[in-house]
């Protein structure tokens, strides 16, 4: 089982763009395939390292919450948060932001993730979810999630 898997993407927005929107938590769910959505918690109103947030994600019929703490908040740069779920380590899940080589004014965006679970938790989420390799479904949802954010950009 893969621990990290990540996906790139350039788009046609500055560093700064592309940041206020992956921190943007209830738009989320207008990109992720499996997130819907967030909001801030625990007297948090927006991204700085250590705010939490709560976020909702849906799988067929499945719909579960989470409790996230970020852990990078560098406008223009990087939106980085840990993910647990009932009190356990789930991921490290995040956006690294950078100019884009190719595009003037664009940006490259690299979405990462980082799976925290032990094996046997893994196993059990995996198959209560019916996700039997979590490293490759997160890969296609990555990918669905940038190829969804750079079509909103292209059509603002």
């Amino acid at each position: 089982m893969s621990h990290h898997v990540e996906v790139s993407r350039t788009v046609a927005a500055s560093p700064e763009q592309v940041y206020e929107m992956v921190s943007d938590l209830p738009r989320m769910g207008e990109w992720s395939p499996e997130n819907t959505g967030g909001k801030w918690v625990k007297g948090a109103s927006g991204p700085a390292v250590g705010a939490v947030f709560q976020g909702t994600n849906k799988l067929g019929k499945k719909k579960w919450k989470t409790v996230s703490k970020v852990t990078a908040a560098d406008v223009g740069r990087e939106f980085a948060f840990d993910v647990t779920a009932a009190g356990m380590k789930v991921a490290g899940w995040g956006f690294t932001i950078s100019p884009a080589a190719d595009l003037v004014g664009g940006s490259t965006v690299t979405h990462w993730w980082d799976d925290h679970r032990n094996p046997v938790i893994a196993k059990i989420t995996g198959l209560a979810l019916g996700v039997k390799d979590r490293a490759a479904h997160n890969r296609s949802n990555m990918e669905q999630t940038l190829d969804r954010l750079a079509a909103t950009i292209t059509a603002s």
